[in-house]
């Protein structure tokens, strides 16, 4: 037991809301869960509970239906345990962000988890990829609010529901970048070192520019604990998204709202692990990007994205 909840902990007071989509391993969309969870401290101990109601259709459906959660954690800023009977493993908190990677027993399904709560503080944009063995055999994410008088304020409960309705048609939409307008993506990324260790910020910039329906200019500009400019070329077949140099060679997949990149710079023992959530209506970015130098991590840094659209490029022909 401990005396004091971590500052995660604290971050995450209250309960949490959301309807997460579900998707199968080929990128369908295949339903949802209803949920609500919290993580109380209480006695000198932390519980997380989790509420789900699942809607699915397929047998992804059997295999996630698990109504009620409440297992212990052993709570921390450095490592945060998760000690079962629902999930054994473990999360690591660098922020705002947690990256947490545990066994589901009830789901029989090993689990990445990365949950970034937004400035704000009472938005979180949560993904879990879902593993039998190396192999991905499905993914949830969504986006949560947080309430704390849900219960006893009509209000609240009012501005919950209408989001919570939201969310479900929101989870089926997909990574699509803007197809006819260039523009930019602004915004300030934290960075965290190895050790979690918060070492400063970094101001992004992204220059976007179609080049044809399906691939795209896509320019990086980083300026603070990490300084460099790289120039790739995107393309997007379905849920599939490629980097085609030439000073970045990848490629990713996209779940509906956010796209996982395995990204590779050249010439370098160097690589981006990236997961980037269209979290509302305005192209608005949750950007996680995990740098591994000479496959070690080097950084964790995250943040918001915020999207400034130019000229339309690709106009009607005549």
């Amino acid at each position: 037991m401990t005396t004091d909840p971590s500052s995660w902990q604290k971050r995450i007071t209250g309960t949490w809301w959301g309807r997460p989509a579900i998707y199968d391993a080929s990128g369908n969309w295949v339903g949802y869960h209803t949920v609500h969870r919290s993580s109380v401290f209480e006695n000198g101990r932390t519980t997380y509970y989790m509420d789900t109601e699942t809607f699915a259709s397929g047998p992804l459906y059997a295999r996630y239906e698990a109504p009620t959660f409440a297992f212990g954690v052993q709570d921390g800023d450095k490592d945060r345990i998760y000690l079962g009977p629902d999930f054994i493993g473990a999360g690591h908190p660098f922020g705002m962000l947690v990256d947490a990677h545990y066994y589901s027993p009830g789901w029989t399904s090993d689990l990445r988890t990365m949950v970034h709560i937004l400035p704000d503080g009472e938005t979180q944009v949560y993904s879990s990829l879902l593993y039998d063995g190396p192999t991905i055999s499905g993914v949830f994410n969504g986006v949560y609010k947080n309430a704390l008088d849900y219960e006893t304020n009509p209000q609240t409960r009012a501005h919950i529901d209408a989001f919570v309705a939201k969310e479900q048609t929101d989870g089926q939409r997909l990574h699509l970048l803007p197809v006819k307008h260039a523009g930019t993506w602004q915004g300030e990324m934290e960075v965290y070192d190895a050790n979690q260790q918060k070492v400063g910020v970094n101001q992004v910039t992204i220059h976007y520019r179609p080049l044809t329906l399906l691939r795209a200019e896509w320019q990086v500009q980083i300026a603070g604990v990490i300084n460099r400019t790289w120039t790739t070329q995107r393309g997007r077949n379905g849920i599939r998204h490629t980097f085609e140099g030439p000073d970045v060679f990848g490629n990713g997949i996209a779940y509906g709202r956010p796209l996982y990149t395995s990204q590779h710079f050249y010439r370098e023992a160097l690589k981006l692990k990236t997961r980037d959530f269209f979290f509302d209506d305005e192209y608005s970015l949750s950007a996680v990007w995990d740098w591994l130098a000479s496959d070690k991590r080097q950084y964790m840094t995250f943040g918001v994205l915020r999207w400034t659209a130019g000229e339309e490029v690709l106009t009607a022909h005549y």
